[in-house]
């Protein structure tokens, strides 16, 4: 099982449209996509220098296989929608986690 973690700062004023946007819209068609199997959208609990909020969602996955396909078959389109919307009012980076064990 994968894990693929993005980590956003979005900025105090596109927040609430932008958290919105993320549970009603974002995360369900990431889902949709059929690449996971469930997701997390957890805050991050740190101040940050360049304000804002901070947000962590994790998407799980059963492959990395899952993961490789989804880069290719739909990634391209779904950063690009949060592009239009929120551009230049958050960073995002991306990271893969592969589960070791849960307990």
């Amino acid at each position: 099982m994968y894990i693929y973690n993005v980590t956003t700062n979005i900025e105090d004023s596109v927040h609430d449209q932008w958290v919105s946007w993320m549970q009603k819209t974002h995360i369900p068609e990431m889902l949709a996509t059929g690449k996971f199997t469930q997701a997390k959208m957890c805050r991050v609990l740190v101040e940050e220098q360049m304000g804002g909020s901070t947000y962590s969602v994790q998407y799980t996955t059963d492959s990395k296989n899952t993961l490789t396909k989804y880069y290719t078959e739909d990634a391209p389109v779904m950063r690009q929608k949060s592009l239009q919307l929120f551009a230049d009012k958050m960073v995002a980076f991306r990271t893969e986690l592969e589960i070791i064990g849960e307990f």
